[in-house]
């Protein structure tokens, strides 16, 4: 594949398959880690242990009423997808600024926790906003409702919520790494700002370029050591970045301390900060035998294990693609269709994005999905 950031990609048919397998890893890997964890989020090892057995939890448990729900971690990857995709769709007026496209796809989310449902008469929020399960509150981050609170969008010189470090901006980051046309530095850049309008704190939105680095890597086919060493490399750049630093370090540290644990788990953190949700997430995914094996590392401690395990899961689906995903894990995940369609749009866009929409034609289908208002 051959591309330059914001050029035309030169794609190959093995190429553009191998793509749409990364992307469809990438977000139902995360939305399995995301249901997997939904129903202990709030819960100790030790009552996790003495409800499902000293395994943990081996497979979904009741959240939201059902099996396989997803969270507002999900949610807000698919929104990310979402604005990804309206960004280039609107390149083709000469606008071209990713980080208001992506504001005003996690605006459409954050009306979706207030409002009963869709409203038809908006039709340029396109296909996803309309999408009625998504219209669904499940537990969502204090800091992106008050972040998305009004119509202003935070950026890096004025952020929002300047203080906080919450891993709400880092959960929703992954699909940042899937623009494989773009310059590592670039993908890092546009999750820091977009992270910026509801996280503040240097840590939140460091984290979050960081996951999408990786993430970068493993959507380009690198392994994933190599991404976590082409993040701290990146970091190396920024100010305040110690924190995630070490967090990443403490990660890498932990792989070679021997047999992964609960408990080497629990050395890294909760997971309730940027930080700490990062280094476990990649810690799981670096360790794991095969995906479910890292996933349920992922989910089993006392922390924000919905977090965790959406991070592990992004970046364990991207790296193997989505036929390694657990089938019997797939067919219960809630929401499956909608994340299997966004997941090819994203992946058409990429790879066929000029045949779809430019100065000497578009399809009308596509701009009814992905309005360039």
């Amino acid at each position: 594949m051959n591309a330059a950031a914001g050029g035309a990609a030169i794609w190959g048919r093995a190429e553009q398959q191998d793509f749409r397998s990364r992307v469809r890893g990438c977000l139902l890997g995360g939305a399995i880690g995301d249901a997997l964890g939904a129903g202990i989020e709030f819960d100790s090892l030790d009552a996790i242990r003495e409800e499902h057995g000293q395994e943990g939890v081996t497979d979904f448990v009741p959240a939201f009423g059902r099996r396989g729900a997803v969270t507002d971690d999900t949610q807000m990857t698919l929104f990310t997808v979402d604005g990804l995709i309206r960004a280039q769709v609107r390149r083709d007026t000469g606008a071209w600024h990713p980080p208001t496209d992506v504001h005003r796809a996690y605006l459409r989310w954050a009306a979706t926790q207030r409002d009963w449902g869709p409203d038809e008469r908006k039709k340029d929020d396109g296909w996803l906003a309309r999408e009625e399960w998504l219209y669904a509150r499940r537990a969502p981050a204090r800091a992106c409702l008050t972040g998305l609170g009004d119509e202003v969008m935070g950026t890096l010189e004025k952020p929002k919520n300047p203080d906080s470090k919450g891993c709400g901006a880092v959960m929703r980051s992954a699909p940042f790494g899937l623009l494989v046309g773009w310059e590592p530095q670039l993908v890092f850049q546009l999750a820091v700002e977009c992270a910026a309008q509801t996280h503040g704190h240097p840590t939140g939105y460091l984290a979050a370029g960081a996951f999408a680095i990786i993430s970068h890597s493993l959507a380009r086919g690198e392994d994933l050591d190599g991404g976590v060493q082409k993040a701290l490399a990146h970091l190396a750049t920024r100010p305040d970045h110690e924190e995630t630093t070490d967090a990443l370090k403490r990660a890498l540290g932990a792989v070679r301390q021997g047999m992964p644990t609960p408990a080497r788990v629990e050395s890294l953190g909760e997971g309730w900060t940027a930080e700490e949700a990062l280094s476990i997430g990649v810690y799981c995914a670096l360790v794991a035998e095969d995906i479910r094996h890292g996933l349920l590392l992922a989910v089993n401690h006392g922390g924000d294990s919905d977090s965790t395990g959406a991070i592990c899961g992004n970046l364990l689906g991207t790296q193997h693609g989505e036929t390694a995903l657990p089938p019997d894990w797939l067919v219960e995940l809630e929401g499956r269709d909608t994340i299997l369609q966004l997941a090819d749009d994203f992946a058409l866009e990429m790879t066929q994005g000029p045949a779809l929409h430019g100065p000497g034609g578009s399809a009308p289908g596509w701009l009814a999905r992905y309005p360039r208002a």
